[in-house]
């Protein structure tokens, strides 16, 4: 630990014993003359002293008497000629324990850390809690509310762990924990009041949302695109499925598309899925990039898809909706992809990021001009300019997308200036710095660097999410805090934070022994409540809000303190535990950001 040195007191000289022996050996006249000397200076500075004292004395007792007055025939203070002894301004207060006698060990860690009790609600209690605009009756279903200002839970998914959900302001749609899909919403059907099952037996593992669409992908690499509406549902083409029993089919119970793509290799499948308002994306685990149409009454016209020239005036026979190859992208083994409305996001194992579609503002990472509002095919996003003169080379770890925004992370390793010795910068060699960046609008805040930029097309740090660093006690080093995972809404955020966790406390840990999650932050657009703080105000840098589950914290402060108490949700990373049903699953939480929507689910 670097510290101030604070100097060190220096002795007064002292004559050597050596002095004091020449001294002694002096002739007896030089003694006594230098006596008498001594003497009549002795005299002079006593007198000097004797009179100073008197002078203090006086003027101690002017300063002394002018404290007082008479009243009363009584000595009064009334000013002091130095100011008195005062009580210390913030005196060190030691906080009491929190711990009750008479009670359990675990009950006492419920009182030590708000935490503990997030981790071990989130086991007891699996499920679903949702904030926003509720003007479709997606975020509470059985509610009239226009929005929800704060968390609530959907008591439909009480005790349920699910695969995945999405909402938008209208339809929401989730995958349960054996694959079936569900939806809800005034986009789904006016009067229905809770989630109702639609596609069974897919074993479906995630799902993306279009403007009335659901696209889901299976286990198996198949996708299907499924009306939103119920109307829709059931007034379409039916499709031929499988019986079990042997060469008979029958047709399906709703009406739904098939967008896997045709003539893959069987050993290839689609392995992830994105999309925005009218289109989506399909990877496959060869690393090729599909995209297709993915709404009903409109087809994707600001380049999207990332064929060039490809419209609906242009498009081929067939299918409006049939999948294309990105055949740009080819000799690019792509590993991730991503979507906003109306763009498109593509990273490779080189850390490399490609982005076309929309770029109205600067979410492509270019210019926004006349020729450059709308590209349409994958185009290289720069980014060592965004290093240049720091000595670290960057990769692109992640990438992420939603509405009119781009962000991406990147890890950012030191090396070595040619012809270098400093040793603090060769001490420094390899060290990582995880950062994050965003593009595109940010006049809600969705930047997240504290600005209100209407277009944003030079790649913006977040600092709020950028060189973060921790120290690892199991490692004893100092390692970056790195995002878990980043979710987009049309015009807001949310990031957990990959910091260190604990969950695997147990009956034989130490009492003082607690669990704690993860950080997660939210910022942009709250219009509609979906930052969940209880207010309405954008926020334009990342920031925290209240536990989900305000009963058990308010319940838990009663006992612990008996006054209220502050404390910031943590969001559960994964683990094997048992739930409250007795059943031991491993499973995590889950933030998803929709269309001015917020929801908070338990993901097996």
């Amino acid at each position: 630990m670097l510290s101030r040195a604070a100097p060190r007191a220096v002795p007064r000289c002292c004559r050597a014993s050596s002095t004091r022996a020449n001294i002694l050996n002096q002739n007896a006249q030089s003694a006594t003359t230098a006596t008498a000397a001594y003497r009549v200076r002795a005299n002079r500075k006593q007198q000097q002293l004797s009179r100073s004292l008197l002078a203090i004395a006086a003027a101690g007792g002017l300063a002394t008497v002018s404290q007082f007055y008479i009243k009363d025939g009584q000595l009064v203070r009334t000013v002091n000629a130095e100011a008195p002894p005062q009580e210390e301004q913030n005196p060190l207060v030691f906080e009491e324990s929190r711990k009750k006698q008479g009670v359990s060990t675990e009950e006492n860690r419920d009182l030590i850390s708000s935490q503990h009790l997030q981790v071990k609600r989130s086991w007891e209690n699996p499920g679903v809690y949702a904030w926003g605009s509720n003007s479709g009756r997606v975020v509470a279903p059985d509610r009239n509310e226009t929005n929800i200002k704060t968390p609530r839970r959907i008591a439909f998914f009480d005790g349920k762990l699910l695969r995945d959900i999405r909402m938008d302001r209208n339809f929401g749609a989730a995958i349960d924990e054996q694959g079936n899909l569900f939806q809800w919403g005034t986009g789904y059907a006016p009067d229905i009041k809770t989630p109702v099952e639609t596609l069974r037996g897919k074993n479906l593992t995630s799902l993306t949302l279009s403007k009335d669409r659901i696209i889901a992908l299976s286990k198996n690499g198949s996708v299907y695109s499924i009306p939103a509406s119920a109307d829709d549902q059931a007034s379409g083409v039916k499709v031929s499925e499988s019986s079990w029993i042997p060469f008979v089919s029958t047709s399906s119970r709703i009406a739904y598309r098939d967008l896997t793509p045709k003539d893959l290799p069987r050993s290839e499948r689609v392995t992830s899925i994105a999309g925005g308002l009218e289109h989506s994306l399909l990877l496959t685990s060869k690393g090729r990039v599909f995209s297709a149409a993915s709404a009903s009454d409109t087809y994707p016209s600001r380049g999207q898809l990332g064929v060039p020239g490809l419209s609906w005036l242009t498009r081929p026979a067939g299918d409006f909706d049939q999948p294309h190859e990105i055949t740009t992208l080819k000799g690019f083994p792509i590993t991730s992809i991503a979507a906003g409305d109306r763009h498109s996001l593509a990273l490779d194992s080189e850390g490399r990021l490609f982005a076309w579609g929309d770029n109205a503002s600067g979410q492509l990472g270019f210019d926004s001009t006349a020729d450059t509002s709308a590209i349409d095919a994958p185009s290289l996003l720069p980014l060592a300019k965004l290093y240049a003169g720091t000595s670290q080379t960057p990769k692109i770890i992640s990438i992420h997308a939603g509405g009119s925004n781009t962000y991406f992370t990147v890890d950012a390793t030191r090396t070595a200036s040619p012809g270098t010795t400093d040793p603090s910068q060769l001490r420094a060699l390899g060290r990582v710095t995880a950062d994050t960046f965003a593009l595109g609008t940010g006049i809600t805040g969705s930047l997240g660097n504290n600005r209100w930029t209407h277009v944003q097309s030079t790649p913006a740090k977040i600092p709020s999410l950028s060189s973060l660093f921790e120290y690892d006690e199991a490692t004893s080093t100092t390692v970056p805090i790195r995002l878990a995972s980043l979710s987009v809404g049309s015009t807001h955020a949310a990031a957990v934070m990959r910091n260190i966790t604990q969950v695997n406390v147990s009956a034989a840990s130490s009492a003082d022994s607690t669990n704690w999650g993860a950080d997660v932050v939210f910022w942009g657009g709250n219009e509609h409540f979906q930052l969940g703080t209880g207010k309405r105000n954008n926020a334009a840098a990342p920031l925290y809000i209240q536990p989900l589950d305000s009963a058990a914290e308010l319940a838990r402060a009663k006992k612990s303190t008996g006054a209220r108490e502050e404390h910031r949700f943590h969001i559960t990373p994964r683990a094997t535990a048992r739930l409250g049903d007795g059943r031991k699953v491993s499973v995590e939480q889950k933030v998803v950001c929709g269309r001015s929507t917020t929801c908070v689910f338990s993901s097996v």
